[in-house]
């Protein structure tokens, strides 16, 4: 049996996404949920200070851009990260990562049941 090749754009619930811009979208491919306190290990074990963050259904952040590179979990709920240079969109789980590099330019919906995400900047 030949073996074709994932291709993002085809198959979205691949693990590993790059994006235009080298922005990079980790899929959390397991059942249980991934442990706050595994995401926080994550962080410390490469000396990035983190923080922990909600909003509501519905909330949303016009479009930004940061000066260094964003590494963000979804903890709970559900966020669309919208990439406007690109025309694509992001939708995140519990578990997803999403890697922006600085100066890429993002929005942001948070979704239905709102979100909890824990974030890092690596300057």
């Amino acid at each position: 049996m030949a073996r074709v090749a994932e291709d993002p754009i085809l198959n979205p619930s691949s693990y590993h996404e790059t994006l235009p811009g080298n922005v990079q979208v980790l899929r959390w491919p397991h059942a249980r949920p991934l442990p706050e306190e595994e995401i926080r290990r994550f962080f410390d074990a490469r000396n990035r200070p983190h923080s922990r963050w909600s909003n509501g259904p519905g909330d949303r952040y016009e479009a930004h851009v940061h000066p260094y590179r964003k590494t963000l979990f979804c903890v709970e709920g559900s966020i669309v990260f919208s990439l406007p240079d690109t025309g694509r969109d992001v939708e995140l789980h519990p578990g997803d990562r999403l890697i922006l590099p600085a100066g890429t330019r993002h929005a942001a919906t948070v979704g239905p049941r709102g979100v909890t995400c824990i974030e890092a900047a690596e300057h």
